[in-house]
């Protein structure tokens, strides 16, 4: 074009209005056609995000010509009633970055598996005669064993195929459970409500092998131990929507607009209509900027200021003036009523277990769980209805209703024995708060004279004891408060010299917190989370705030109670999800191991386990053993936790040893082992964990980041579970070596055969795997999700095709099945007999089976060896390694009849009969599942989850109340579902709109469409009750190990202190510090998975960082974006430090799961790359924790058990000297 025609080019014709404001012209819109073809797409699908985050949001994700083009939050949730804020917009700008993975460098296209190993296995298989025999010469072989696992995260992957990936898998499952057992191959996936047949893919597939399916919940240290401690539920909280009901609320260890950014705005909303909301926190978090008062609590200090604040509110609430409101709901629905011995233990006077109807001479059945109470209107002594004794004897009588359960007739129980008062006692409390008690405190309390068949027993209420375990003077006498001046323990003074906040700020709140209650009939609320629950002693401090809770008569209140939000629990559609997932649709017994336990001895971190339980335990008591560890093996042996892999023996050569000594019924080979178990001639594994026959030898990751994410004690996990390069500084450095443990010099290390990873996307946990497996994304599959955060379930769709050679995860290990049948046959292994030893678990007549919270180990000669009565149940499980992939596919006849959930269970049979025409059958002759509903694809998978769960489908739903009417002897409850018997939620459904969940019995709460869910409303409008010791709320928990720990009532406990480091590791004019070692959620993160997408990296350093506080930076000359080496005798740290005033002094934060392949340099220490954020931990498992057998302190799978807490750490932080890239 010619400089003219250039200048010509902008001429064009052009019309002007007659006022000279507009000008319109014709021609040169071409410039638009970039911007519209940007923006125009061919369609749009509905799906979710399968993030660990409880968002469970809906999404439109725009295709064009088969790409992701972009995505953006549905906003047609059903509408909300209009004194209610709609449910958008729920969603969040990292959600909205997550088509970017799709088709990232970072996406994981096909089969990998590391060179080494490819080369070994195409080498044995030449001359092999089967897959098993080929991987036995590879894994017997110690050299060449070495060679591969050596290789571990040093890259070096080869592109495989899907049917040379799977083979290795297969014969190396297959090998193991022919040479060991099954039950060591494993496999850890998370939270299932995320993406449910994803995870039930995997579970499935692993139950069926007879392998073991891990915990997440409580090795994330996401489960608050003091939900099954206080209510016997898991985690059940109320809805985002019912913080709009709230009339206070305060945000305690809980970043709302962080970690539950698209529920945030129902927070703020509410500060429109008055509520006031408090926010404790040691920094200036981002949801301290959305409250009215900042209580900036010292880290790890929050038990001692709830402790303060329950002594106002007895104080002033209960003993100063009686509040109606409270006092009625604490004789109701709380154990404060329940009469408590008081008796001499190890010397000293001290509260000890529940009086119950077994005391009082009673030889009914259940009598030793009939707990009491003294009846206000006889002046006697009477177990009420609802506690556990009624629950697995007596059904018609397990309910709330006040009646004596012996008469029916109507009671009124007494909070206190302070009038009927045979005397007073000074009795001894342990106390953790200083020195100068020397661990114990002596404080009054009124007690009277029972007869009981043993004789005179002085007894005292709940009640009793915690208004002086609070120290409010009654006028008793012993250790108390006149006021709250006073340096009393657990007064608000006695608080502020530990948490360092003002008294009078302590006494106010608590003031406002329990008036607003009054007021409102209890519609104050503490939204809970990540900020006090990764502590040591989480479940102590939960407890001291929960009791502000329930002395204010909030839980089971529409806005109010607790609301604890770490993690998407909640997974709704749970009964026909779990048939599914168990594989007891043909099986039985499936092993379910909590985590933590599991992840403790593979990685050997019992070497290195820095507690002494001497240290520990109250003063008015002595550990059964000083090392946590055996804990862990007593909890095995009594049947308290499951321990896979159970024994030290292959199990069917087990079964033939009992055969040949004449043993022939399963009872009789039962015995045997029994006995052998006895005579010590058989072990638990973890009595060995270092032993070869004892390792866990498969371990499969999807779903999730294991070794970038979640690993306490990361390094531990890369020497010894992989065999691979660590950054362990100091080992084997154990205060006190385990008695029950046998201990092994020098320990064989990369104890795993295989890890194989399923993910998207090369992050850590793939690049230290054997094989990793190309998984499907979000937007790339079918399946289901839900969350506690609102009562919806969501649909996967696949939005487009799998991309390049990827699978979703149900198809993965639908694969994995079909391999391991076809090579069992080729080899000739197929049948095999097996024993899976299971916990006393909760919600059944497990719970029950260890009555009076004592400790009796048959061991010691304590007690017999009794399978499900003093150890775990003993199950046999025949199995057929070649119809792995036939059952699969198939549902099987074991659920054609009934489901049910926490010990209930309803007819199914005609929902179940509609899965044939809806699914269709599998027609395979020849085939256990042919003429089985088929559930090949995911999407048939989803039709059984809906169609056989009762909040999905409205005819169960009823027959869900129905159950728990014949359980409870209580009428109307199927009221509750009435108006939706006939509705059914269909996948199709949600595709169209998000479907509100229907009422059932598998949650504790009630919700419709003018009302937000809340938990425990069946029981305090009901009557149901709750599913403890008591039947009630739990102030007191009277187990024996609960006392030893000091733990019966809740109480303030320091946080863990221990020297970071023993060796001398300074450098020569390098300033160090010592500081905490805090590891919250990341803000640049979708929540704690995906760290590495190039949108989030962008935001921030684009890599590791450290936050310090500034005087603690400039004391070791650290400014910010410095290189910060952060060390303690676990591992090692190298990142960026971000200096703020946010921080406070003496803590660091290193922000949850930042993958170390981003931007990591060496560390100085051991010049090899710094390691996650979790290299500075250790797992600490806590003894009480691994009770079980006894009321809701009993096992169940993500229930109850050790969780693996971080927190209690400190690290040497100092400035780098030099930054080495490792790339000489």
């Amino acid at each position: 074009m010619s400089l003219l025609s250039q200048k010509f080019k902008f001429l064009r014709k052009k019309d002007v209005s007659p006022t000279g404001h507009q000008i319109t012209e014709e021609g040169g819109r071409e410039w638009e056609n970039f911007y519209r073809d940007r923006w125009s797409y061919d369609k749009v699908v509905r799906t979710t995000h399968g993030v660990n985050c409880t968002g469970s949001c809906s999404w439109n994700i725009y295709v064009k010509n088969g790409v992701v083009a972009w995505e953006n939050q549905a906003t047609d949730y059903p509408k909300t009633p209009d004194d209610m804020p709609d449910y958008e917009p729920r969603g969040c700008p990292r959600g909205s970055t997550f088509s970017w993975y799709l088709y990232s460098p970072l996406r994981v296209k096909y089969p990998y598996v590391r060179g080494e190993l490819i080369e070994l296995w195409r080498e044995a298989k030449k001359t092999a005669k089967n897959p098993i025999e080929a991987w036995k010469s590879i894994v017997e072989d110690p050299e060449k064993a070495k060679r591969y696992k050596s290789a571990r995260g040093m890259g070096g992957f080869v592109r495989s195929t899907w049917d040379e990936s799977t083979e290795i898998v297969a014969a190396s499952l297959l090998y193991t459970a022919k040479t060991y057992g099954p039950d060591r191959n494993a496999g850890f996936s998370v939270i299932p409500a995320m993406s449910m047949l994803s995870y039930a893919g995997g579970a499935r597939f692993l139950n069926l092998m007879g392998g073991t399916p891990l915990s997440f919940y409580d090795w994330y240290a996401d489960l608050p131990p003091s939900s099954p401690q206080v209510w016997g539920e898991q985690t059940d909280t109320p809805e985002s929507g019912d913080w709009y009901n709230a009339g206070y609320i305060i945000t305690w260890g809980s970043n709302v607009p962080l970690t539950r950014t698209p529920d945030a705005h129902f927070l703020a909303e509410v500060r429109y209509k008055g509520t006031k909301v408090v926010s404790v926190s040691p920094d200036y978090a981002e949801s301290t900027t959305f409250s009215d008062t900042w209580l900036n609590v010292k880290a790890g200090t929050d038990a001692a200021m709830a402790m303060a604040m329950g002594h106002v509110i007895l104080k002033e609430y209960y003993v100063d003036k009686e509040t109606p409101y409270f006092k009625e709901y604490a004789k109701e629905f709380t154990d404060l009523p329940f009469l408590v011995r008081v008796e001499e233990i190890n010397g000293a006077l001290q509260a000890g277990r529940f009086l119950n109807n077994q005391d009082l001479g009673s030889t009914e059945d259940g009598a030793d769980f009939h707990t009491v109470v003294i009846d206000e209107i006889t002046n006697t002594v009477v177990a009420p209805n609802g506690t556990l004794g009624d629950r697995h004897t007596n059904p018609k009588k397990w309910n709330l209703r006040l009646e004596n359960r012996a008469t029916g007739e109507k009671i009124s129980p007494r909070l206190s024995v302070i009038d009927q008062r045979d005397s007073v006692a000074l009795v001894k409390l342990p106390y953790f708060g200083d020195e100068a008690h020397e661990g114990i405190i002596e404080r009054a309390i009124p007690v009277m004279t029972v007869q009981t068949k043993e004789g005179p027993v002085q007894v005292t209420t709940v009640y009793d004891l915690i208004l002086a375990n609070y120290g409010i003077d009654r006028g008793l006498g012993g250790e108390v408060a006149t006021s709250y001046e006073e340096d009393t323990p657990y007064t608000p003074t006695w608080q502020e010299k530990i948490t360092g906040v003002k008294a009078d700020v302590v006494i106010r709140t608590a003031r406002e917190f329990a008036d607003n209650a009054e007021q409102t009939k209890g519609r104050s609320m503490i939204i809970m989370g990540a900020g006090i629950n990764h502590w040591y002693h989480a479940d102590i401090i939960y407890r001291t705030i929960l009791n502000l809770i329930m002395f204010c008569g909030t839980e089971g209140v529409n806005g109010g109670g607790w609301a604890h939000y770490v993690g998407q629990e909640k997974l709704r559609p749970v009964e026909g999800w779990a048939g599914i997932m168990t594989a007891n649709d043909w099986s039985k017994a499936p092993r379910l191991q909590n985590g933590t336990s599991w992840f403790y001895f593979a990685t050997e971190q019992y070497r290195s386990d820095c507690i002494d339980l001497a240290d520990r335990v109250s003063k008015l008591a002595t550990p059964r053993y000083r090392h946590p560890g055996d804990y862990n093996v007593l909890a095995a042996r009594l049947g308290w936790l499951p321990s896979y892999p159970t024994f030290n023996r292959n199990y069917q050569d087990l079964i033939n040893d009992a055969r040949a000594t004449g043993a022939g019924t399963e009872a009789e080979i039962n015995q045997y082992i029994v006995q052998a178990l006895k005579n010590k001639e058989l072990k638990f594994c973890v009595e060995d964990p270092s032993a070869k026959e004892n390792h866990p030898r498969n371990l499969f990751v999807w779903r999730s980041n294991l070794i970038g994410s979640s690993s306490k004690g990361h390094e531990y996990f890369l020497k010894y579970l992989l065999g691979t390069k660590n950054g362990v500084l100091e080992d084997e450095d154990a205060p006190v070596r385990p008695e029950e443990i046998n201990w092994r010099e020098a320990p064989e290390t990369g104890k795993l055969d295989l890890l194989i990873d399923i993910d998207f996307r090369m992050a850590s946990t793939a690049l230290y795997s054997d094989i990793v497996f190309p998984a499907a994304t979000w937007y790339e599959k079918q399946d289901l999700s839900s969350t506690d955060m609102h009562p919806y379930v969501h649909v996967f769709q696949a939005a487009v095709d799998c991309a390049w050679d990827t699978k979703s995860d149900w198809d993965t290990f639908r694969t994995l099945a079909e391999t391991v049948s076809r090579v069992a046959k080729e080899s000739g292994f197929t049948e095999y007999e097996d024993i899976v030893a299971q916990p006393l678990g909760h919600d059944s007549p497990g719970e029950v089976a260890q009555p009076l919270g004592k400790v009796l180990d048959w061991s010691k000669g304590e007690c017999e060896p009794i399978p499900g009565k003093t150890m775990p149940n003993l199950v046999h499980v025949k199995r057929d390694y070649s119809k792995i992939f036939e059952k699969f596919i198939g549902l099987g006849p074991n659920i054609e009849n009934k489901v049910g959930a926490h010990g209930l269970a309803w007819d199914v049979t005609d929902e179940y009969q509609s899965l044939y025409e809806q699914n269709g059958t599998i027609d395979q002759p020849g085939f256990v599942s042919h003429g089985r509903p088929s559930i090949y694809e995911a999407r048939e998978a989803c039709n059984v989850v809906l169609t056989l769960s009762s909040c999905t489908n409205g005819k169960l739903a009823v027959r869900s109340w129905q159950a728990m009417e014949e359980k409870t002897g209580l009428t109307d409850l199927q009221k509750n579902a009435k108006g939706r018997e006939e509705e059914r939620i269909t996948f199709d459904d949600m595709v169209r709109q998000p479907r509100f969940i229907i009422p059932s019995v598998t949650s504790t709460g009630k919700n419709n469409k003018d009302r937000r869910y809340s938990p425990f409303t069946t029981s305090t409008e009901d009557k149901v009750p709750f599913r403890t010791v008591t039947g009630r709320q739990s102030f007191y928990c009277d187990h024996e190990m609960m006392r030893d720990y000091g733990e019966a009532m809740a109480l303030y406990k320091p946080v863990l202190s221990y020297a970071p480091v023993k060796g001398d590791y300074a450098q020569e004019g390098v300033p160090q510090i010592t500081l905490k070692y805090l590891t919250p959620h990341h803000k640049w993160s979708t929540h704690s998975m995906y760290f590495d997408s190039q949108q989030l990296l962008t935001l921030f350093r684009g890599g590791q960082t450290i936050w310090l506080n500034e005087d603690d930076a400039k004391e070791i000359n650290v400014q910010d974006n410095d290189w910060v080496e952060a060390f303690n005798k676990n591992g090692i740290v190298a990142a960026r430090a971000v200096v703020s005033p946010r921080i406070p002094r003496g803590i660091s934060y290193m922000h949850h799961a930042q993958d170390r392949h981003i931007n990591v340099p060496a560390a100085q220490i051991k010049k090899q790359r710094g390691g996650t954020h979790n290299a500075p931990t250790h797992i600490h498992l806590k003894p009480t924790h691994m009770i079980g057998g006894y009321g809701q302190l009993s096992y169940g799978f993500n229930y109850y058990g050790p969780t693996g807490n971080q927190r209690d750490m400190t690290i040497v932080a100092r400035k780098m000297k030099e930054v080495d890239w490792l790339e000489d």
